[in-house]
């Protein structure tokens, strides 16, 4: 569907199944970690999923696209980034699977209810709100920063967000690791599986990938670490096949 486009605004191609997705680059653009978390993510047929602060859409376009999920919502705070996610919808011809939400993750159980969803997917904010230089740009600020909700809030509503036995995936730095895991406990989700994610061999992990489930039983696995490039600075073929690229030789 053709949808109207605003000063400032661009048509990324996602490359896969023909989908697009509007972003504008003085507001947060999706990267690496999301298409990352959209690979890690389980998503069984006739689930339906939940992303928390989905910015313009890129996870529910890329897990709608890779999936046999019911329904995927995006809940997402600022207008003007909804509003990018809602067009991204309509061009891309998902209305009847994505919708999105405007909302505060604070309410989120308040505005859809306990026990709503069976998977919860969210890339939020890494830093806390001391951390890092402020952005004069309120929304990349707001997306990159603790400034509208916590680490604690999030686990907090996708405890009760989350159907008995729900899953809850997210993208994170592994600098925050005791904080994330001791919050999932707290809110009920029981971590079951890890993976880092590094920039090259021998380099500290950048990124870390999480899988929980709420009132699951206490055992976690760590999968391998994902390297993202060679030492020549290509793309591994794990990133390539993630990417839905053909890795050389094929």
């Amino acid at each position: 569907m053709k949808v109207k486009m605003k000063p400032g605004e661009r048509l990324d191609d996602l490359q896969i199944k023909g989908y697009k997705i509007i972003q504008e680059p003085g507001r947060f653009c999706f990267g690496m970690d999301a298409v990352l978390l959209s690979a890690f993510a389980v998503v069984r047929p006739q689930e339906e999923v939940l992303d928390l602060g989905t910015g313009t859409g890129i996870l529910p376009i890329l897990l709608a696209a890779k999936t046999e999920g019911k329904s995927f919502t995006g809940l997402e705070l600022q207008e003007e980034s909804a509003d990018m996610a809602r067009r991204s919808v309509l061009y891309n011809g998902l209305e009847e699977r994505i919708r999105i939400r405007k909302g505060d993750i604070k309410e989120a159980s308040s505005l859809f209810g306990k026990d709503a969803f069976s998977v919860i997917v969210t890339n939020p904010p890494y830093m806390i709100n001391s951390h890092g230089l402020k952005n004069e740009k309120e929304a990349l600020w707001i997306a990159r920063h603790e400034a509208c909700c916590t680490l604690k809030d999030i686990l907090r509503e996708s405890g009760k967000l989350l159907r008995q036995k729900g899953r809850f995936y997210m993208v994170h730095r592994p600098f925050r690791l005791p904080e994330i895991l001791a919050e999932m406990i707290q809110a009920g989700i029981e971590p079951k599986r890890m993976r880092l994610v590094q920039p090259e061999q021998g380099k500290e992990p950048n990124l870390v990938l999480l899988e929980g489930m709420k009132g699951g039983r206490p055992r976690m696995t760590v999968e391998p670490t994902l390297v993202v490039y060679r030492e020549d600075g290509s793309h591994t073929e794990e990133i390539l096949r993630i990417y839905g690229k053909e890795t050389e030789g094929e």
